[in-house]
């Protein structure tokens, strides 16, 4: 299935979504590997779950206070080929160089000074993430690729990225309702919406 743009689906913690999200053409999985963010899973689900699909990007998401060489770790054990940031508007900022690009995600808005500060410590690259509900993506990212991140409503697929022209959409993942049970129904619509 070819989409209109990349699309990464965040949360994921199941079987269920892991196979359906990369069966309906997502680029990539993120997992929340940071245990103190909501929903994190720990190595051994990742990898269970990442051996059971094949042609999408592995992806680990974390909060600011994890030391960066933990992160490096991570990304070496999990074979991670990007990392989620999600950073207060102050940082902390990264204390050493992270091994691969990066998506950033940042208070709004996003200054200046913040992606001089983010190049410094991202040297691998990163992009930023910015959520749907924002009527234009940040002043100071116009010369920095911006995903959008929410799941928007079907209807208002095509309009959001012929006016924000994201690098791609992050989806949101959900739970099962019970083990191999789960309701597709808004991820299904989305995904036909960005059907080329």
């Amino acid at each position: 299935m070819s989409l209109l743009l990349p699309v990464l689906v965040r949360g994921i913690n199941n079987l269920s979504d892991a196979r359906y999200c990369a069966g309906m053409g997502a680029d990539g999985l993120i997992f929340t590997l940071d245990p103190s963010l909501p929903g994190a899973v720990d190595v051994a689900t990742l990898k269970e779950l990442a051996g059971w699909v094949a042609g999408v990007e592995i992806i680990g998401e974390f909060g600011g206070e994890i030391p960066v060489s933990e992160i490096n770790r991570l990304v070496e054990e999990c074979s991670l080929t990007r990392i989620v940031l999600n950073l207060p508007a102050a940082g902390p900022w990264p204390d050493g160089p992270v091994t691969v690009p990066a998506l950033v995600e940042l208070p709004q808005p996003v200054a200046a000074d913040t992606l001089s500060q983010l190049r410094t410590a991202l040297t691998a690259g990163f992009e930023l993430i910015t959520g749907m509900p924002e009527a234009t993506l940040p002043s100071s990212s116009q010369q920095q690729s911006s995903w959008l991140s929410g799941n928007p409503a079907p209807a208002q697929v095509a309009e959001l990225i012929a006016r924000l022209q994201p690098a791609g959409l992050i989806l949101q993942g959900g739970d099962e309702i019970k083990p191999g049970i789960r309701d597709f129904d808004e991820l299904e619509a989305i995904f036909e919406a960005l059907e080329e």
